[in-house]
């Protein structure tokens, strides 16, 4: 029988929960790898424990170490579990179609995104051939108030549900106030779709779409196109194709029997 916290829930397995904290925080880390002390300090673990986690998640390569055995990076495991998420996700595998559509339509970039927390995860891209990008990729968090992606998200949720803030300032032109980031919120409520105006990514502007296929939305589609190619005549297309390719991913994203409702 499972042990209990003695308010009916279970007790959280502190080991588990101390490799899911330190798997978090090098993923999150990135191309910086860290030094066994950082590790220790950051998640206040003694300094034995966490190298002999380490040791442990290395042998399974959940965990990677340079040829010094100083540092420590996320390991490859990792990868292949997160290709198994999505994978595993028939509303990613649905819509993967309609991503190829867009971006031929539209010769610009186009992103699958899921909210989690006050960040959006990127399921899938569709990379323009038109220029270069090497910012957003499959597996990347954004915070929610600075793109289109998490705007249009955000947007099928009270406003009660926003942190007080100030949020964190992504570019000088990101919303950093919770009254600023309402205010862009019902605009994208009447609008029906959201804009980032260079908000996440300077010199970069995005066009969100929440996909309505759960109450609220947890995920959205966006195009993102250089300010230098973004015409009011290629706006205009761009939020006519969006709007086209959101209806058609909404009639055909599986839902009903059969499809387990993730929570």
């Amino acid at each position: 029988m499972a042990e209990t916290d003695g308010a009916g829930g279970v007790r959280e397995v502190k080991s588990a929960a101390r490799t899911v904290d330190l798997l978090e925080l090098l993923a999150a880390r990135g191309d910086r790898p860290a030094r066994l002390q950082e590790l220790a300090d950051e998640l206040r673990v003694p300094r034995s424990s966490m190298y002999a986690l380490l040791q442990t998640l290395i042998g399974r390569g959940w965990v990677r170490t340079d040829t010094t055995g100083s540092l420590y990076g996320i390991g490859i495991r990792a990868l292949l579990t997160g290709t198994g998420y999505l994978d595993s996700d028939p509303r990613v595998r649905a819509v993967r179609p309609y991503l190829d559509e867009a971006s031929e339509a539209l010769g610009e970039t186009i992103h699958l995104a899921r909210l989690d927390g006050t960040d959006v995860a990127y399921l899938a891209t569709r990379e323009s051939h038109e220029y270069l990008r090497t910012i957003t990729r499959v597996g990347r968090r954004l915070p929610a108030h600075a793109g289109a992606l998490g705007k249009a998200l955000l947007a099928e949720r009270p406003d009660t549900d926003l942190p007080e803030g100030p949020y964190e300032a992504l570019t000088p032109n990101t919303r950093t106030t919770r009254d600023a980031l309402a205010a862009d919120l019902a605009a994208v409520r009447a609008r029906g779709y959201a804009v980032d105006r260079e908000e996440g990514v300077t010199g970069i502007v995005g066009f969100g779409f929440a996909l309505r296929t759960d109450t609220p939305a947890e995920d959205a589609v966006s195009c993102s196109v250089p300010v230098a190619r973004l015409t009011p005549e290629h706006e205009r297309r761009i939020v006519e194709v969006m709007r086209e390719i959101r209806a058609k991913i909404e009639a055909v994203t599986p839902s009903g029997a059969g499809v387990p409702v993730w929570r």
